[in-house]
C-alpha cells in the first residue's frame, strides 16, 4: 500500500500539503483531483522520488516497479515499435545481459548463465513483446506502417502518445498518469479505458475528463486546503459526497453560530449583575473555548453564457459533391498536387442543429471542420454559405497564434477597437481575468487560461454557427463544466469535434461520422460509437494484412445527410443481400485467424507431447545429459507460453466474431 505520514510540503513560498495522512490500498484505481497549482504533479514528484517532503514521509513497498509517462522524447532515429517497446525495462536488461554473454568465450559457466537468461526472457514474455508493442501502438491510433517510422518523424502530440505506450508497457506495480487524454482522440480514449480497467497494479491518473474518470477510477483523492482527502468510487460518487459535506458543513456552521450568538447575549445582559456575574463569566470562557468552524469550501464557481447570436440564414450553409483535402505545392517545380481526405461531401446546415462530429483519428474531422470555417478551400465540388452567417471557429492553433507579448485586454480591444475599455474589462472578468491579470501579457499563462481566453474573444463576436475542434483541451474540470453549461443554451448552430463524452452528450443532439474517406450519418449515441469501434477498428486490426476493400464497416446508416427516401421492397432487399455481404466480408477475416491460430495450438501441442516424452525419460536427469536436460527445459518453458498466449489469442478473436452480428 502507499501510505502518506503527517507530509508537509511546500513550493518555495507556497505550501503545498500540510500534515497529510492518506493510505491508498494496492489495486486502487485513483483520480487524483484538485484546482490548478493545488500541488497533483508535486505528489507525482514526491512519488517518483524527484521530490522530497519538507517534513514527513511517504512508504510503499521497495520492490514496485513504477511506471509514468515521460513529459520529453527526444528527436531518435529509433523506430516508434522499438521505443514503445523499451518501456519493458526488465525485457530491455535482460537482452543486453544476453549479449554481453554471448560475446563472451563458450565456457560451461556461460553457458549455464546463458540458459538462465534464456528461461527469465520466456518468463518475461519475450516472444509475445512485439505483437503486445503493436497492439498498444494500434490502441493509441498509430498504423502499422507509422510503427516502423522513426520517432523524430513524429509531432509533439504523437510523440506523447509513444511515451504513453512506453508507460503501459512496462510491467508496473505503480502506473502514474498525469492528463493521459490531453493528446488522445475519442477513439483511443475508449481504447485506453478499457485497457487500464484491465490493469492488475495500482493506477494513479491526473484528468479532467469526468466521464473517463468515471469509466477507470474506483477511489479519489482530493486535493483542497492543503489535505488529501480520501473518497469511494468514480468522480460523479466524489461528486455527490462533496455536496452532502458541504451541506452538512454548513448546517453545522449555523448551529455553532446561533449557538454563539446565544452565549454572546446572555454575556451582554447579565455581565454586570453580580447574582450572575459567574455565570456570565463561565459563559465567556465557553465562548473563547469554542473552535472556530471552518467552513469546507466548494471551488470557486466559474461560469460564462454565449450573447444572443446574430440572425441567421437557413440553410447555414450547402456542400454539394465537396472533395475536402490539401493542396501542396512542390519545392522544386512549384506545382500544386491535392491530398483527398472526405469526397463527395452531400451536407446542408440547418438552423439550430446541434451536431457531434465523429470518426477515428486521422480520418479527417479537422479538415471537414476547417473547410466549412473556410480555412481552407474545397478540391472540388460547390459550397454555398447563406447570408449573414457567421461563424466562430475554435481550434488548437489558434490558441497557438495569440500573442504572447500582450495582454487579454489588447487581444478583445483587437476584434473591437471601438468600444470602451470598461466594457471590455466586465467582459473579460466573466471569464476570470481580474485585476492585473486583464492587463498583464500572456505569456506565463496557462493552457487552459489562454484556450479561455480564445473563447472569450470568438463569444465577444455572438456568431450564430459554432465550430469546435477539441475546445476542451488544457481546460480543468471547472471550467469544461462552465463551456459545457455555456454550450447548452447557445441559441445558434453546433459543430463540434471533442474527446469529452460528457460535453459532447450535454450538448449535441445527433452525430455524423467521418469513415472511409465519407461523411455519413450515424444513427446511435456514443455508447453505439463505442460498439462500432470495437467491432471495426479492433477487428481490422486482429487482419491488417487485408485489402482495404474488403474491411466493410458496420455504419448504423449509409444515406446520404439529410435525405429522408423510403425504400421500396425491392430495395430493402437490395439492402439485406449487402448487410449480409457486408457482415461475411467482416467475419471472414477474423474466421482465417481463428483457423490459423486452431492449426498453430495444434502443433505446439504435439510438440509439448515430444517434449513431456523425453521428459519423462529417467536417464535424462542422469549428469551426463544435464546440457540436453537444461536445453528441453528451456523449450518446455517457452513452448508453455507460446502456448497460453496463442490460446488467449484464439479466444479474443473469438469474442470479435461475437460482436459482429
Amino acid at each position: 500500500m502507499i501510505r502518506f505520514l503527517q507530509v508537509v510540503l511546500a513550493r518555495g513560498t507556497k505550501p503545498l500539503f500540510d500534515s497529510v495522512d492518506v493510505t491508498l490500498n494496492p489495486g486502487d484505481k485513483i483520480g487524483l483531483i484538485g484546482s490548478n497549482g493545488a500541488g497533483k504533479s508535486s505528489l507525482f514528484a514526491m512519488l517518483r522520488g524527484e521530490l522530497h517532503p519538507d517534513q514527513g514521509s511517504i512508504e510503499f513497498p521497495a520492490k514496485w516497479q513504477l511506471a509514468h509517462v515521460a513529459q520529453e522524447t527526444p528527436p531518435l532515429e529509433r523506430s516508434a515499435i522499438d521505443y514503445a517497446i523499451d518501456g519493458d525495462v526488465t525485457l530491455r536488461k535482460l537482452e543486453a545481459q544476453l549479449a554481453e554473454l554471448e560475446a563472451q568465450p563458450e565456457t560451461p559457466e556461460n553457458g549455464l548463465a546463458i540458459g538462465e537468461i534464456y528461461g527469465a526472457l520466456a518468463d518475461a514474455d519475450a516472444y509475445t513483446v512485439r505483437s503486445r508493442g503493436e497492439q498498444l501502438l494500434l490502441g493509441l491510433g498509430f498504423s502499422l506502417d507509422q510503427m516502423e517510422q522513426s520517432v523524430a518523424n513524429f509531432s509533439g502530440g504523437w510523440r506523447m502518445r509513444l511515451n504513453l505506450a512506453q508507460a503501459l508497457m512496462c510491467k508496473s506495480d505503480l502506473l502514474l498518469l498525469d492528463e493521459p487524454t490531453n493528446h488522445l482522440d475519442l477513439d483511443a480514449i475508449i481504447w485506453l479505458e478499457d485497457w487500464l480497467k484491465r490493469y492488475e497494479g495500482t493506477l494513479i491518473i491526473i484528468s479532467h475528463d469526468r466521464d473517463f474518470l468515471d469509466e477507470v477510477v474506483n477511489v479519489v483523492v482530493h486535493i483542497d486546503e492543503r489535505k488529501l482527502k480520501r473518497y469511494s468510487g468514480n468522480y460523479s460518487a466524489f461528486e455527490r459526497q462533496r455536496i452532502a459535506q458541504l451541506i452538512l458543513a454548513q448546517g453545522t456552521i449555523e448551529k455553532q453560530n446561533r449557538k454563539r450568538a446565544h452565549l454572546q447575549s446572555f454575556i451582554e445582559r447579565f455581565k454586570a449583575k453580580a447574582s450572575k456575574a459567574k455565570q456570565a463569566q463561565s459563559r465567556v470562557k465557553a465562548l473563547a473555548k469554542m473552535e472556530e468552524l471552518a467552513p469546507l469550501r466548494a471551488q470557486a464557481e466559474f461560469s460564462f453564457e454565449f450573447r444572443e447570436p446574430l440572425s441567421a440564414p437557413n440553410p447555414l450553409l450547402v456542400m454539394e459533391d465537396v472533395d475536402a483535402g490539401y493542396r501542396m505545392e512542390s519545392q522544386t517545380d512549384h506545382s500544386f498536387t491535392e491530398k483527398k481526405i472526405v469526397s463527395g461531401i452531400k451536407f446542408s446546415l440547418q438552423t439550430g442543429q446541434r451536431i457531434g462530429l465523429l470518426g477515428v483519428n486521422g480520418a479527417g474531422k479537422s479538415t471537414l471542420i476547417k473547410t466549412i470555417a473556410c480555412e481552407i478551400a474545397p478540391l472540388a465540388g460547390d459550397m454555398h454559405t447563406g447570408k449573414g452567417l457567421s461563424i466562430g471557429y475554435f481550434a488548437q492553433h489558434q490558441v497557438e497564434m495569440l500573442r504572447h507579448d500582450e495582454s487579454p485586454l489588447w487581444h478583445l480591444a483587437h476584434i473591437a477597437p471601438n468600444v470602451r475599455e470598461q466594457e471590455l474589462r466586465n467582459f473579460l472578468g466573466g471569464f476570470n481575468f481580474p485585476g492585473t491579470m486583464v492587463t498583464s501579457p500572456i505569456a506565463p499563462f496557462s493552457g487552459g487560461e489562454k484556450a479561455r481566453l480564445a473563447l472569450a474573444m470568438i463569444v465577444w463576436q455572438r456568431p450564430n454557427l459554432l465550430l469546435l475542434d477539441e475546445p476542451t483541451n488544457h481546460l480543468d474540470l471547472e471550467t469544461r463544466e462552465a463551456l459545457t453549461e455555456a454550450l447548452a443554451q447557445f441559441e445558434g448552430t453546433l459543430v463540434v469535434v471533442s474527446h469529452d463524452r460528457h460535453l459532447l452528450r450535454a450538448t449535441t443532439d445527433q452525430f455524423i461520422i467521418v469513415a472511409d474517406g465519407k461523411l455519413q450519418p450515424f444513427d446511435g449515441d456514443l455508447d453505439d460509437y463505442r460498439d462500432w469501434l470495437f467491432k471495426n477498428k479492433l477487428a481490422k486490426a486482429a487482419a491488417p494484412e487485408l485489402p482495404a476493400k474488403k474491411k466493410a464497416e458496420a455504419l448504423p446508416q449509409a444515406k446520404p445527410i439529410a435525405v429522408a427516401d423510403k425504400a421500396d421492397d425491392k430495395e430493402k432487399r437490395r439492402q439485406s443481400a449487402e448487410e449480409r455481404q457486408r457482415l461475411s466480408a467482416q467475419r471472414k477475416p477474423i474466421e482465417n485467424l481463428i483457423k490459423k491460430l486452431e492449426d498453430q495450438m495444434a502443433k505446439l501441442n504435439l510438440r509439448k507431447q515430444e517434449i513431456d516424452g523425453k521428459l519423462a525419460d529417467q536417464t535424462i536427469y542422469d549428469d551426463a545429459n544435464k546440457e540436453k536436460l537444461k536445453a528441453l527445459l528451456v523449450d518446455q518453458a517457452y513452448l508453455l507460453k507460446e502456448l497460453e498466449q496463442t490460446e488467449a489469442d484464439w479466444l479474443q478473436q473469438q469474442e470479435y466474431l461475437e460482436l459482429i452480428a
